[in-house]
């Protein structure tokens, strides 16, 4: 019998999360700035959230795929963190099989999502400022909630076929993994199986996926630019554009370490150094979830203000 086909032979029960290859004695060093930006990425989706549930003032279709973002950001940087964090502090390096499979479902999943969820953010901004008389009627609460609704399923079907093709695989090298977390390829190049469809899946996906969503994207900005352009609506464009700015910010963050990350691991394997790739695969999950309150709570004008609201009504409280 062929070894792929003996699967309880070459199947680990678990595997060993090796951290960041090379940089071991500093693990103590990397974890905190890792939990100090886990830490600020939960307390603001967190309170981002709260501010969108409790507040009427933001009860609109932009602050409704805001809370969608904030809420892909804390499951996609909860995915992992956690599990870096232990294993830089108490060296806990193990992680079952099917743990490992589940880990990479959740991260490919929501980054899939956030890609989609910006994608949405920004056809809302194309509909507000250039059908502003219409942006009401066109997305309608139905509207955002099956938008939302397709963007995750879409999400969940491209992902599914990951976690069988991992599985199907030998693992007769070995069972460490050279990374904090369970990354799709980062755990297929420890296999001694044909990795081949694995690679070409991947590509499959994350390029047409991710092409589509930039180019709704570029698409949705280049008539917003044109809107502001216009001579009969220069004011009025240049004002609403600058509601853009926090998402072209969360735009540009989140898809450079995105494009880095996916590339490395295909075609900079051999010029790029291990750990500089682990520590830009790690920020990548953690950055947009740690910046993107931040620069939505300094540029939304409507959140500064339910913000200085909610923190007047807590000093009254106490007073």
């Amino acid at each position: 019998m062929t070894p792929w086909l003996n699967q309880t032979e070459v199947t680990p029960a678990s595997f060993i999360l090796n951290g960041i290859p090379g940089l071991e004695d500093m693990h103590g060093w990397i974890s905190f700035p890792f939990c100090s930006m886990y830490v600020v990425a939960v307390v603001g989706n967190c309170g981002l959230l709260y501010l969108i549930c409790y507040e009427d003032s933001l009860h609109r279709s932009m602050y409704y795929f805001l809370a969608m973002l904030s809420l892909t950001d804390l499951v996609m940087c909860s995915s992992t963190i956690p599990k870096a964090l232990c294993i830089f502090w108490f060296n806990l390096k193990d992680i079952g099989f099917d743990e490992c499979l589940v880990q990479m479902f959740f991260i490919h999943t929501f980054t899939g999502m956030e890609s989609g969820v910006l994608m949405l953010m920004a056809v809302d901004r194309y509909v507000a400022i250039c059908y502003p008389l219409r942006y009401s009627a066109i997305l309608t609460n139905a509207v955002i909630a099956k938008a939302g609704l397709a963007t995750f399923l879409r999400a969940v079907m491209l992902v599914i076929p990951f976690t069988f093709l991992t599985k199907r695989l030998p693992y007769c090298r070995g069972s460490i993994i050279p990374h904090t977390y369970c990354d799709h390829m980062s755990v297929a190049k420890i296999s001694c199986g044909n990795v081949q469809v694995n690679a070409i899946y991947g590509l499959m996906v994350a390029l047409p996926t991710g092409d589509f969503d930039i180019l709704c994207i570029t698409a949705s900005y280049t008539m917003i630019l044109w809107t502001v352009v216009s001579p009969s609506s220069a004011d009025t464009g240049q004002r609403a554009f600058s509601t853009c700015i926090a998402h072209i910010c969360a735009i540009v963050i989140t898809y450079i370490p995105a494009f880095f990350t996916f590339f490395t691991h295909r075609f900079g394997g051999h010029t790029i150094p291990l750990h500089i790739h682990i520590i830009v695969a790690d920020l990548y999950l953690l950055m947009p979830p740690t910046m993107n309150p931040i620069v939505y709570g300094v540029k939304t004008k409507h959140i500064r203000d339910s913000v200085i609201r909610f923190l007047l009504k807590g000093m009254e409280t106490l007073t």
